[in-house]
């Protein structure tokens, strides 16, 4: 096979590592919440409830912001539901998933979850734009920053919460382009709703982050003219745009699975342009940056299937849904999507992936039971620890195949990170199914002199994964033979394989 390469020089970036990048997703949604990150009575749990033993693998994560309540959730949230003593709280019919929700893990919750987390997991909250609106949206705020001596911050203050919550992030709906949502908008309603409600806030503290929603995926019929229209209305008002993508095989066809991370850069590509085009004819200086926020591998088909077998009278707490158990090729197809965020940095600031626990999650929790790791967890966290600094230009010459779905594509996908500490990270997938590949890298000024080391994630079985009977059965391994000499580095990635290569 012919051997990949590609040139690494300091002087060719793309731009800075955002730490939002490494966001995740907590959405009342199956056991997300409720057996996930919040079970009373687990051996595991603290005085709030919340599972130590999730915690620690949350923090092992490494994420940043964590987005909630939704997600389709949120657009029949009432946060004023999620506040107060948790018995007091009323119960609710959650429209989005078909579920009861009890309100028992609210706002505040949240925010304690967070702070247990760390300093690094920033609050990024969505408000109600589709049953709701400016008050709602400025209430809630008010309630969760304004430090004391109004009606609503002192609510909070008797509710047990001194300190204000200090959310900066905010998203202005969810997916307000798709039928599905309740409340559900055309691009001039939503955007004009977003503009005012942008703008409400902002006199409220004109530091606030705001996040506008664009369309729920590329494949939507109303895509980029979606962003145009939102973004005409909103464009001063605003400092980004969401993406969404879920990425399954189709018809077995896991060549093209296996390359979806094709389709997400193109994705960012044309939403950058479209940002970039209202920009222009507006002609602001001002530029629009992405929030990534909804991504994964969701092997959405068996959702909706399982959706059309509930019953009117059928609303359960917190039930088993979209419990997505991930393989190793799915892991690899993961990293991949990791690689697109990365090689556009520039533009892309936020990224979430969806969800946290147990919901299409990187860890899988059993009621009373233990928590583990997924596939999908190795290549997120050693993103989120070896990916921040710049990001170095990457463009590969690399042996191809057809797909399907998106025509010719790279067997190699492949970044490159470098720390403050001039250290450099080279993440990189080999999509041949069968066949290793041979990368040389050319290395030039950047004065490195040793391999740190070489892990993948691969396996003999492309099929396997990590479940509550084997909860390690693949973790990532070292890899011998990766060589640094003359400026230039020497490996092979093994076939199907997620490789992260540390030089120093």
């Amino acid at each position: 096979m012919r051997t990949a390469r590609f040139t690494l020089d300091p002087a060719f970036t793309v731009g800075p590592v955002d730490p939002h990048l490494f966001g995740s997703f907590v959405e009342h949604l199956g056991r997300c919440v409720y057996t996930g990150i919040h079970e009373p009575g687990h051996p595991a749990a603290d005085a709030d409830g919340l599972r130590t033993d999730v915690l620690d693998l949350v923090r092992e994560l490494g994420v940043t912001a964590i987005r909630y309540p939704g997600g389709n959730f949120v657009s029949g949230y009432r946060w004023e539901d999620s506040v107060g003593p948790a018995e007091d709280r009323p119960r609710r019919l959650d429209l989005a998933w078909h579920s009861t929700e009890t309100n028992r893990f609210g706002l505040s919750e949240y925010i304690a979850f967070l702070r247990k987390v760390g300093p690094q997991a920033e609050p990024m909250m969505a408000v109600n734009l589709g049953t709701r609106g400016v008050t709602e949206a400025l209430e809630l705020q008010e309630y969760a920053n304004h430090p004391a001596g109004t009606a609503l911050s002192d609510l909070r203050v008797a509710h047990g919460d001194k300190d204000p919550f200090g959310i900066r992030l905010w998203c202005l709906g969810n997916e307000m382009d798709g039928p599905w949502q309740t409340g559900h908008k055309t691009a001039e309603e939503y955007g004009r709703l977003a503009a005012e409600t942008a703008r409400a806030m902002r006199q409220q503290d004109p530091g606030v982050e705001l996040v506008a929603c664009g369309s729920s995926g590329r494949s939507m019929p109303t895509f980029a003219a979606w962003e145009a229209t939102v973004l005409t209305e909103t464009y001063d008002l605003v400092d980004h745009v969401s993406l969404h993508a879920y990425y399954e095989p189709h018809d077995g066809d896991l060549d093209s699975f296996l390359a979806s991370a094709v389709d997400m850069e193109t994705f960012i590509e044309n939403v950058v342009a479209t940002c970039d085009h209202v920009g222009a004819k507006l002609k602001s200086t001002k530029r629009i940056n992405l929030s990534f926020d909804e991504w994964n591998v969701w092997y959405m088909t068996r959702w909706q299937e399982r959706a059309t077998t509930f019953t009117q009278d059928d609303w359960p707490e917190a039930p088993r849904l979209l419990e997505d158990n991930y393989s190793v090729t799915d892991a690899v197809v993961f990293g991949s999507l990791l690689i697109a965020l990365l090689r556009h940095a520039d533009r892309v600031k936020i990224a979430c992936l969806a969800q946290l626990v147990n919901v299409i999650a990187p860890i899988l929790t059993e009621p009373g039971g233990p928590a583990w790791r997924q596939t999908t967890f190795f290549p997120f966290a050693q993103a989120s620890r070896y990916g921040r600094g710049e990001v170095l230009d990457v463009r590969v010459d690399s042996p191809t195949y057809e797909t399907a779905r998106y025509g010719t594509a790279d067997l190699l996908h492949a970044t490159a990170v470098r720390a403050d500490d001039g250290t450099v990270t080279v993440f990189a997938v080999n999509r041949s199914r069968t066949e290793p590949l041979p990368l040389e890298i050319a290395l030039g000024g950047l004065g490195l002199t040793s391999v740190v080391e070489h892990t993948a994630l691969a396996d003999a079985d492309p099929d396997a994964r990590n479940t509550l009977a084997e909860p390690e059965r693949v973790t990532p391994h070292t890899v011998g033979g990766t060589t640094l000499t003359d400026g230039g580095l020497e490996a092979v990635l093994e076939p199907l394989s997620w490789n992260v290569i540390r030089l120093a």
